[in-house]
């Protein structure tokens, strides 16, 4: 107790000798502590692990007093068996004392032969403490092996731990990274296929409304066993479900199991023959939970291996599953920060189209052209959305541009016209005042050249060929098409034909060729259209797709 005491702040730890091998150990909480019932079993296991250190038996223990069972303290009653060695070294003094007492009866009363009996005694007392020591040795033995084996399994408890802690931090890292659902949960799957110890994996998600859950996304079914887990109803909303998936989403308690018919009395039968048409032998799923939220089910199983599972299993999985949570979570804070964004530029957008009937839906319009041209050309997610916000805000700066101009009809005075032109620079002049996130780190230059021209002949610096970025030239083609197929004051809307054939000309003076390949490929394929009654293989090449 006195020792105990200092490895522990939460209890008061007593002990009383009963016996030469008998102690009574009483744990009392300190006030205001609050302990758990499986600390009851953790001090059963570590007073057996310290009486292994002394014996290579295990010590009886037992518990009358329980707190978890209305008692005022936990009492232990530690009991063992006193060792071979212990009993032998016993006997031998017993039997020295013998021979010394025999010796000397020997010597008074029978001195003749004493001589004879001095020196057996000698022998037998010798050969006595050679055999208890042989058995205390032999003990030793034993007790080092069970320490080895214990210093062994604690480290090795404490490596395993050690590398799932590291994992689980690994897989925090990684899906934090991502800002979408469906790649937290691909990301998710392919780091339980690659680098952990099971046969199978899926990851379930409830729905909207909570009712049920949707399997999105595993490893290790063949085809037809996925689509008959798809094709399975996990119903949220019904009371009766017992199926494990549904109370552990519930309850939001992991639940382990291996072996399939110790719990098939607590199965509904179509959920003992879910399982069976599976083929599933022992499983593990865990409930994904965000604060106080369900919001899905990762699962694991084992149909080929017959390692079974065990609790170290359950804390890995549910410290992904905890993981995974986080991540979806911030994944739907995003995706809300997201749409509030493209609202606002959306509004943003519109308060410039909406001034000229004209031009309204312009932006939009511009903006869905130039995320198309961009899925075409395979850019990376980023630069999408970068040029789809850059669509938007393309012609903000047009707000200082007085309607007299804007919507003047005919033809502009080239004063007007450089009036027009500074919009560009009115634009980026607004736009640099806004914080981007570093996704759109390149905006300002897209809107700021995407009136930039191959030849040269653009504004506002004339750029000419690679001078011009990327995206200022998949904006420069969306720009152009919306415009000439829309009326304007001063001339009415080319019909498709002509105005693809308009493009097709400026492609590899005005407009760069790869942008307008990927834009003819995306307009020809979505809506249908065929192009234009002229020399294709003139204007694109012989290779064109």
């Amino acid at each position: 107790g006195e020792y105990a005491n200092k490895f522990t702040k939460s209890s008061h730890y007593t002990s009383k000798k009963i016996k030469k091998n008998k102690v009574e150990i009483t744990v009392t909480p300190f006030q205001g502590i609050k302990e758990k019932k499986f600390q009851c079993e953790n001090r059963i296991g570590f007073w057996e692990a310290i009486a292994l250190l002394f014996s290579h038996r295990l010590p009886k223990i037992e518990h009358p007093e329980c707190m978890f069972n209305g008692g005022k303290v936990c009492r232990y009653i530690i009991s063992w068996e006193e060792s071979l060695s212990a009993r032998f070294h016993r006997w031998t003094i017993y039997l020295t004392l013998l021979f010394l007492v025999l010796n000397i009866i020997f010597f008074i009363f029978y001195p003749e032969n004493s001589l004879f009996a001095l020196p057996l005694s000698a022998i037998l007392i010798l050969t006595l403490g050679n055999v208890s020591a042989f058995i205390k040795n032999k003990e030793l033995k034993a007790s080092l092996k069970n320490f080895q084996e214990a210093s062994e399994e604690v480290l090795e408890n404490i490596q395993i731990n050690y590398d799932q802690a590291f994992l689980i931090n690994e897989i925090g890292q990684v899906l934090n990274k991502k800002t979408k659902i469906e790649d937290i949960l691909s990301e998710t799957i392919q780091i339980l296929q690659n680098r952990l110890d099971y046969d199978r994996g899926i990851i379930l998600l409830a729905n909207e409304d909570k009712t049920k859950l949707i399997p999105l996304t595993g490893f290790g079914y063949d085809f037809e066993q996925y689509e008959y887990i798809k094709n399975t109803n996990f119903h949220l909303d019904k009371p009766e479900s017992k199926g494990p998936f549904v109370v552990a989403f519930r309850e939001q308690k992991p639940i382990l199991v291996n072996d399939m018919d110790e719990i098939a009395l607590n199965l509904s039968p179509r959920s003992f023959q879910f399982a069976k048409k599976l083929g599933t032998k022992s499983f593990i799923c865990c409930p994904i939970v965000y604060g106080e939220e369900s919001l899905g089910i990762l699962a694991v199983d084992n149909v080929k291996s017959k390692r079974p599972l065990i609790q170290r299993d359950i804390n890995l999985l549910m410290g992904i599953a905890t993981e995974i949570g986080i991540s979806i979570n911030n994944a739907k804070l995003f995706e809300i920060k997201e749409r509030q964004f493209q609202s606002t530029l959306k509004v943003l957008a519109a308060s410039i189209d909406e001034r000229d009937h004209l031009t309204k839906g312009h932006s939009e319009r511009v903006a869905e052209y130039a995320k198309a041209i961009a899925e075409e050309i395979e850019m990376p997610d980023d630069f999408i959305e970068m040029i789809y916000v850059a669509g938007l805000l393309h012609d903000y700066g047009k707000i200082g541009i007085p309607d007299s101009i804007l919507k003047k009809e005919g033809r502009l005075t080239a004063d007007e016209y450089e009036e027009i032109k500074s919009h560009v620079n009115k634009t980026k002049k607004i736009i640099e005042q806004i914080e981007f996130d570093k996704k759109y780190k390149d905006i300002v230059e897209v809107i700021t050249y995407h009136h930039e021209k191959i030849d040269g002949s653009g504004y506002p610096e004339g750029l000419t060929g690679d001078q011009i970025p990327i995206g200022a030239k998949i904006l420069a083609v969306a720009d152009f098409f919306d415009a000439v197929t829309s009326d304007r004051h001063y001339r009415n809307a080319l019909p498709l034909d002509e105005a693809l054939s308009l493009l097709i000309e400026k492609r590899g003076i005005h407009y760069d060729e790869m942008v307008v390949d990927a834009f003819i490929r995306f307009y020809t394929k979505t809506f249908g259209v065929n192009l234009p009654s002229i020399s294709i293989s003139q204007t694109f090449g012989p290779n064109i797709k």
